[in-house]
């Protein structure tokens, strides 16, 4: 009767360890950040970006030195000029410093627009590449490594690049 109990609490224990076994989670972590600073389709982006940043930046600098040129050349002047002119100056100098700052806030949201629309299908199809990868390699969960205080676990961004193609 002792050998049965014994072999019966044995039991037990051992379906009570295989089931707390296969009830864990299996999870994996990548780097999305490290994908995304890497991915080709990303470099040639930042690069469109940045020529564009550039364009609205000359012309930005073009229209605040003509500006100044304008301000030192009223101020020159301005003893030598009827009341009158100084006052429509005034008012011309004012209207350039408004276009300078709504041509600055127009270039940078539309900068903004611009890398939202170019990053946001990129983040889809990495997206997607570790959904297909973590689901192959029979993961549950996958996460974000750069935002895990411990990532002790699989780290499936080598394989993501390689499905990604990179």
């Amino acid at each position: 009767m002792k050998q049965i109990k014994t072999l019966l609490i044995a039991a037990i224990l051992i379906l009570g360890a295989s089931q707390t076994i296969s009830a864990q989670a299996k999870t994996a972590h990548v780097d999305v950040n490290d994908i995304m600073a890497k991915m080709p389709a990303m470099l040639d982006a930042q690069k469109q970006l940045e020529k564009l940043s550039a364009t609205y930046d000359a012309e930005y600098k073009k229209m605040v030195e003509e500006y100044q040129g304008k301000l030192k050349k009223y101020e020159a002047e301005a003893a030598t000029v009827t009341e009158a002119i100084n006052g429509e100056r005034s008012k011309e100098v004012q209207d350039m410093q408004k276009r300078i700052v709504d041509y600055r806030d127009n270039a940078q949201k539309e900068l903004q627009q611009k890398e939202s629309d170019i990053v946001k299908p990129l983040m889809e199809k990495v997206r997607a590449s570790i959904q297909k990868v973590g689901k192959a390699k029979g993961f549950q969960y996958v996460l974000d490594g750069s935002s895990l205080l411990l990532a002790d676990g699989p780290n499936l961004t080598a394989d993501v690049k390689k499905d990604l193609g990179f």
